[in-house]
């Protein structure tokens, strides 16, 4: 069995240790679980804030849940992703904290499946 279904192309500085993969079924529509450290302001969860893009920045859609008793979000792609396309992940500065922090930077990672 595969250890990494997804190959991390490029990510924002220092990100590419925290990706950690563990799926139980390999499928075209991997959904990303991005984990907070702090409870989010839910109207900050949004489409315009989390999305992916292909790499000629087309949007994909999404649907994005939040799970504010585990402080995660799921980004789970509402068509499949192409084999051997890249992708983007964007979270923006614009997903904030209940108490209204902003993450510090826009985070990308480039990825492929």
């Amino acid at each position: 069995m595969e250890s990494n279904y997804i190959e991390i192309e490029s990510a924002t500085d220092g990100l590419e240790k925290l990706v950690k993969q563990d799926m139980k079924f390999k499928t075209g529509n991997f959904v990303w679980r991005v984990k907070f450290t702090a409870p989010l302001n839910p109207a900050t969860v949004n489409n315009m804030n989390l999305y992916v893009t292909s790499s000629t920045d087309a949007p994909l859609k999404t649907a994005i849940r939040y799970d504010a008793l585990n402080n995660f979000i799921e980004v789970e792609p509402l068509e499949p992703y192409a084999k051997n396309e890249s992708y983007i992940l964007n979270i923006t500065k614009n997903v904030e904290s209940k108490g209204g922090q902003k993450l510090k930077n826009n985070i990308r990672l480039k990825f492929k499946i």
